[in-house]
Parts: C-alpha cells; structure tokens; sequence
C-alpha cells in the first residue's frame, strides 16, 4: 500500500511537530465558521480548519447538519486565513459536492467506517482524484474494519491517506465517552508504519476537561497529529456542546504539551537502554517457555479428563481461577484489565488444545 508523507501533500504542517485541526462540531452559520477560522488563523500550530457540514446522527429530529449551504462558508475560509479545509463525506453525493466546492481534506466518520458498503461508495466516487482522506476508526473495537476502509481507499488510487483514532464504544460507563483502547491505534500503527495517525481527544473524552490529558497521551505514544473541536462559544454549540473547547483554550492546550522525541545522542542513555532492553529480551524468552511448559501441562489435564470421561471446559474452574490471578495482579501492582485479558487468552488457548485432543481421541 503506497503511503504519502504528510508534508508532501500539506504545505503547512512540519515534520517532527504535530498536525493541528481544528474547528467546531458543526458549521452553524457563517458568521460562526468565519469567527473561529480567523481565531484559529492566530494559532500558529493550526494548519487545518474542520467543520461538521453533514452530521450522522443516532436518532432523528438532532441537528444533522446545514449541508450544502455550509460548503461555500468552508471556501471562504479557505480564502480569507489560508488554513486548508476539510469536511465529512457519508456518500458519494458529499464527495461530489466537497470536490466541486474545493474542500482540500475529506474525512470518513467512524459511523461510515464501520460500513463497507458505504466505504466503497465513496472510494469509488473518489477515483481519479487522490484528494487526501482521513478515515476514522469505526464505533466498535474492530481494527480488522479499520483496516478493510483503509484499504478500500488506497485501492481507489488514494495514497494521502489519514487515521485518524477517536476511541470505541464499549457499552460500559468509563471515565470517557469513548474507550481509548490504545493498543488498537498501536497495532495499526505496527502494521502501516508510514501511516499518519492523529487522536480525536474530543470524541474520546466527550468532555473538553479532560481534552488536554488525551492530547498528551497521543503525543506521548508518538501520533502524528490532533483533531479537536473548536468553538467561540462552546456552551451554545448545536452539537456536542460539552466536548468543545475555545480557540483560546486549545492555544493553552497547544502550548501545554510535552513532545518527545524518538532517540538520544546521550550515549549513557543508550547504554543504559540497551542494557534495559536486554533484561525485557530476556524476560520475554522465559515467558514464552514458561507458555511452552504450561501447554505440556494442559495436554496432560486434556489426557486425564478424556480418560475420565470429562468435559474440556470446566465454567468453575476458569471464575476460580480469573478470580485468584486478578487478586495476585493487584497485589503486585497490575492493571486488573490486563491480566484479565492475558490469562483469557491464555485459556482460550488451553481449551483450544483440550478439544483438538477431544476430537483426535474420537478417531
């Protein structure tokens, strides 16, 4: 998959800084969208205006948007401070309309990604063009779906390609709106290296206190970029009023943050590291022998319940022990969710080999 640099195809982002967009939710009026381009214009670090022309909504009868009306606004943005411009597309009829208004970005909202139909619509429509696309994480924890709309693009011809992380909906009631999950954008990132990756903290948070500890964990984990709405008056916004934030306030985030950088010359640094990374080498081998002996055990346990007569999957036996490795982890100072999710794994993968012997027994 052919992957364009970002300051290949945006004159005003610099490497090794973040890609900064901004602007509000939806574009309400045009005095509204021109009011916060030319606040953001002051931002030095703001190189991308973004504004909400068609908004996908969970029920009728919420505000979805101006539509085509908005477009223009967008334009003379564009015009008066300089800043590129970039727009939702949910069909190919948005995309029509963004390229015949001069829309310089266009993105795929998470609700579009999690849909292959649609994403083919729209990759179809955008043939010929190579229009840089950012394309948004779908709603449900599934990097496979990212992946597929991903593909979908650069299929197309599209090679000034965006991905952009805005957390997943989980069902439970979490600190954010939106679960992190940060492994997920890390193993994208693992697979497509030279892929931009930029965090949505706003939709993440969905509170615009907590905006800035986001932004900061993004750049900590070394994305390329942020997206976060900006309104003049986020209180009075028409959509997501709470997870807004002023052109003053994202200045102050802007500013705020620490950003690393990826290596050191400090040759005691180094040495230090490398020596580190030796004891993590060392470590990981005796965990994987570690997995080797358990699973010479599990065969065994396999073996004895066949004899026997017994089933692979004993319900009780994996609540005691989930149980009693949580209460371990705690105590030595682990994250509950982490162990939970290794030692799931782990017995997936016993049973897995207790029923491979099942079946091989019957034969």
């Amino acid at each position: 998959m052919k992957i364009d640099p970002l300051h290949s195809f945006l004159p005003n982002y610099k490497p090794g800084k973040p890609l900064i967009i901004a602007g509000p939710c939806s574009a309400e009026s045009q005095e509204q969208v021109l009011k916060t381009a030319h606040a953001l214009k002051e931002i030095p670090e703001v190189s991308v205006f973004r504004a909400g022309i068609w908004k996908p909504r969970t029920r009728p009868n919420n505000f979805e948007g101006l539509g085509e009306i908005a477009l223009p606004w967008l334009k003379q943005v564009k015009e008066e401070t300089g800043l590129l411009v970039t727009a939702e597309v949910a069909t190919a009829k948005h995309v029509e309309l963004c390229l015949k208004n001069g829309i310089d970005i266009l993105w795929i909202g998470a609700r579009t990604t999690a849909n292959p139909f649609s994403v083919q619509e729209i990759a179809d429509a955008l043939k010929g063009t190579n229009i840089p696309v950012m394309i948004k994480n779908p709603i449900n924890a599934d990097l496979q779906l990212w992946i597929g709309a991903i593909e979908r693009l650069s299929l197309a011809g599209i090679t000034k390609l965006i991905a952009i992380h805005r957390g997943f909906s989980v069902g439970e009631k979490l600190e954010f709106r939106n679960d992190p999950l940060w492994r997920i954008p890390m193993e994208l990132k693992m697979k497509f290296p030279d892929l931009p990756l930029i965090c949505d903290p706003s939709h993440i948070t969905g509170k615009r206190e907590l905006i800035q500890k986001v932004c900061q964990k993004a750049m900590d984990l070394d994305m390329n970029g942020l997206i976060i709405e900006t309104h003049p008056d986020p209180d009075k916004a028409w959509s997501d009023a709470a997870q807004q934030v002023t052109p003053e306030k994202l200045a102050e985030i802007i500013s705020s943050l620490s950003l690393k950088k990826e290596d050191s010359h400090d040759k005691v640094f180094t040495n230090q590291l490398n020596d580190l990374r030796d004891q993590i080498d060392r470590l990981d081998n005796e965990l994987i022998h570690t997995l080797k002996m358990r699973k010479n055990v599990v065969e065994k346990i396999a073996k004895a319940k066949i004899e026997q007569n017994v089933t692979a999957l004993q319900r009780n036996r994996f609540d005691q022990l989930m149980k009693e490795r949580m209460e371990t982890g705690e105590k030595l100072g682990l994250n509950q969710e982490f162990i939970k999710e290794i030692f799931s794994t782990i017995h997936d993968q016993s049973v897995e080999v207790q029923t491979d012997l099942f079946e091989k027994s019957k034969k």
